[in-house]
């Protein structure tokens, strides 16, 4: 692991990079992290563009990128430019270039900068598999320095930036073929056309490795810093953002899991918060992102453990034993915070726990919490067979002990207490704890760890570091202020980003203010955190990309159509795609695929497979809701 990477794991130092110039702003070097946006517009629709360019920028968007699918296209960004400055705005714009070379060097010679994905624009995606040897692959490089050279000149002599974009779900059969659909293959893909940048004595770049998967994203990032670092390149500025986040609370989490944990590595120059949402509601969410990070430096220190067991590149899930139904191969748990409400059978029918009087026993959902902490409440609700957890000395007067368990200060334990439960006991340890090596634990406990560090996430993680010598089962848990898109954004970077890197046996998220309110919403965003993270799935995973100037669709209105139809299929995974460009790649672990293939046409697939194709745009969703049902997928709601 880097030096860099090693470094940043107990204390945040962002990555120097140098300085590149986008017009009259700078990413990357002492420049502070810049948020970015793109148009839904159709770019030949010049006024349409430029208004929404302007609310983009009254939002927070500091860049403006436009699509440039057609040389039509790029051409008139130069009407857009001419447009947006006659109005006072000199916001710098951004081509985004798939297929089209000779748009993107005409966009070259207007616009601040260029994007560019390796992965089509001199290659193909045909989920071909083809033989190279060394020879025929330096061939391929030799074809891509010829195509990928005129560009590279235009941005040069015109001081025009450049972003080499990897996109997970658009990598090359070339690269796949090479080095399968790996992190590594997204870092090579853009280095290849870095190298030859250098070559030609050009730094104005920024690299981004962008995916729908946080696990494959993170990874990913950190691998290209460590290439970077070890090959004797410049250290570019990079571009941060998950794809194919998706809509609502879904959408920000999943951003701010990969976003935020690189973040908290100290990665990231610029960033994008891809929502499946009008442009101008993505920055006020990176900004939150973004701004937790002004005052980061100096954080209160971290305790370094011992011994440093971290895998950067891939993922390990920590090795715990089973208690009861936590830890081991368990799924992760979820705890809701009753010790400020009322437990009345009301709420618990908000939760989806209900008493069925025909089978005489209490009856959950998935989305129903495992265990609800009661604190110093006491239930008043007879015969509640449910998981509940007490304060200890609230739990050491009940009369009777079924199903409950106690919680247990850390202090207390130390003093010596030893009037447990058989079954399972809770014990709250926090960050700035001595563990002592040869400390017991029975192997009946469950520790619940939070942080009141800043730096939240590598100060648990550290803790967790701390705990390598024993197996016992953790509990993830962190209070915030009050539910609001920071309660969402924070939860899902501190504790999402840690289940991604195979840390954590459940969740306790709590809220300072408690009401009935509260705790639904808090509990299902539990829920969703887990499956953002890909460790537990409750409903229907959507992978739906961010609506561009090259959508053949209304995908925010497809999105919630399909959404309303198929939220109850759980394990099912639907890629909803607007275009071409990323569909088949990002939904390569999907199992239905609804991708725009052309105006108003639509294209089905199962995998990767193309199950049908060109149907009409207002058949789309009944005609997946069919092969959902052909395959035996299908569950009545």
């Amino acid at each position: 692991m880097s030096k860099f990477l090693n470094e940043n794991l107990f204390e945040y130092n962002r990555r120097d990079s140098i300085s590149v110039n986008i017009g009259n702003s700078g990413i990357g070097g002492s420049n502070p992290i810049r948020i970015q946006s793109m148009t839904t517009t159709d770019t030949m629709d010049t006024n349409s563009t430029i208004d929404q360019a302007i609310r983009m920028v009254n939002s927070g968007c500091e860049f403006v990128r436009v699509t440039a699918p057609t040389p039509r296209a790029a051409e008139n960004l130069r009407n857009i430019k001419k447009g947006l400055n006659q109005k006072g705005y000199d916001v710098p714009l951004i081509a985004d270039i798939h297929f089209t070379p000779n748009a993107a060097e005409i966009a070259a010679n207007i616009v601040e900068k260029v994007r560019i994905n390796p992965g089509n624009y001199a290659d193909k995606k045909k989920f071909q598999k083809i033989d190279y040897d060394d020879k025929s692959y330096n061939e391929e490089i030799e074809r891509i320095y010829d195509r990928v050279s005129p560009l590279i000149k235009i941005c040069k002599e015109n001081g025009t930036a450049m972003r080499i974009g990897t996109n997970h779900g658009s990598l090359s059969d070339r690269i796949l073929s090479k080095f399968g659909d790996t992190p590594l293959g997204m870092v090579e893909s853009a280095l290849e056309y870095l190298r030859i940048c250098e070559d030609h004595k050009y730094y104005n770049i920024v690299l981004s490795m962008k995916a729908s998967n946080p696990l494959i994203m993170v990874h990913a990032y950190r691998l290209l810093v460590e290439k970077i670092d070890d090959s004797g390149l410049k250290k570019y500025p990079l571009h941060l953002g998950v794809t194919e986040a998706g809509e609502g609370e879904d959408g920000r989490i999943k951003s701010a899991i990969g976003i935020g944990t690189l973040l908290d590595d100290g990665i990231g120059d610029t960033v994008r918060v891809s929502l499946t949402e009008e442009p101008e509601f993505e920055s006020p969410i990176a900004k939150i992102l973004v701004d937790r990070y002004d005052h980061r430096p100096g954080h209160k220190k971290i305790k370094i453990p011992k011994k440093i067991n971290f895998s950067a590149f891939h993922y390990e899930k920590r090795e715990s034993y089973e208690v009861s139904n936590i830890g081991g191969d368990y799924l992760p748990i979820v705890i809701s915070d009753f010790s400020k409400c009322e437990l009345s059978n009301e709420n618990l029918s908000e939760l989806g726990i209900n008493f069925n009087i025909k089978n005489k026993k209490w009856e959950n959902q998935d989305n129903s919490p495992d265990y609800l902490y009661l604190g110093k409440n006491l239930s008043n609700i007879r015969d509640l067979n449910y998981n509940l957890i007490y304060d200890y000395n609230t739990w050491i007067k009940l009369n009777s002990n079924k199903n409950c368990y106690p919680l247990i200060e850390y202090h207390d334990f130390l003093r010596g207490l030893n009037n447990f439960s058989n079954e399972l006991n809770f014990l709250k340890i926090g960050c700035d704890d001595i563990i002592e090596e040869g400390l017991k634990i029975p192997n009946n406990f469950v520790i619940i760890i939070d942080s009141d560090n800043p730096h939240n996430m590598p100060d648990l993680r550290a803790t967790f570091m701390r705990l390598s010598n024993k197996k016992i089962p953790v509990i993830l848990s962190n209070t915030y202020k009050n539910y609001s898109d920071k309660l969402i954004l924070y939860s899902s970077t501190d504790l999402g980003g840690l289940f991604i890197q195979g840390y954590g046996d459940g969740i306790f998220l709590r809220s300072e203010k408690i009401d009935i309110n509260e705790i639904i919403k808090i509990n299902l965003l539990s829920f969703k955190i887990l499956q953002a993270a890909r460790v537990r799935v409750t409903s229907t995973d959507f992978i739906s990309c961010p609506s561009c100037g090259r959508t053949l669709f209304d995908l925010q209105e497809t999105t919630a159509k399909i959404r309303e139809r198929t939220d109850h299929l759980k394990g099912l995974k639907i890629g909803i795609m607007g275009c071409i460009v990323n569909g088949p790649g990002e939904m390569a672990d999907a199992d239905y695929g609804y991708v725009g293939s052309g105006k108003d046409r639509i294209t089905l697939y199962r995998g990767q497979e193309v199950v049908k194709r060109a149907i009409n745009y207002k058949d789309g969703v009944d005609e997946l809701i069919e092969l959902i049902k052909e395959d035996g997928n299908w569950i009545e709601p």
